[in-house]
């Protein structure tokens, strides 16, 4: 008489297709904002032109997404800047510590250091000088 397999066996042999496949993880989930009222809210722009606008599908009943870029009708820092003042040294460079006195251009410093050398000459700030 043929043995029977054990339930063990069995039960094995039945997750092995289940433990050899990589689990995928679960996709992010999100939910729309609920409005009963039926009006569709949008954040409005206050200020700035809009450059590129894409609407993003979702599926039918799911609040819509708009995304916008936005180019800002002013900027919030001091971006201009006398180039005298701030080379305390006279050495013809504003150095990242030299920078510090103008928070803006302390903030954009390695930004404009786009030959890493440290230190910014009159022509790395071409735009933000005044003088």
């Amino acid at each position: 008489m043929p043995s029977r397999p054990s339930f063990l066996f069995v039960l094995l042999l039945a997750t092995l297709p289940a433990l050899a496949q990589p689990t995928q993880p679960t996709p992010a989930q999100s939910q729309p904002l609920r409005d009963d009222s039926g009006v569709v809210r949008a954040q409005e722009l206050s200020s700035g032109r809009v450059t590129h606008s894409v609407d993003i599908d979702v599926p039918l009943g799911e609040t819509p997404v708009t995304v916008r870029s936005v180019t800002p009708t002013g900027a919030t820092g001091q971006y201009r800047v006398r180039f005298i003042e701030l080379d305390v040294d006279g050495d013809g460079f504003i150095s990242q510590d030299e920078a510090q006195v103008n928070p803006s251009l302390a903030d954009e410093f390695k930004a404009l250091d786009v030959k890493r050398r440290g230190k910014l000459d009159r022509a790395d700030l071409a735009g933000w000088l005044v003088d």
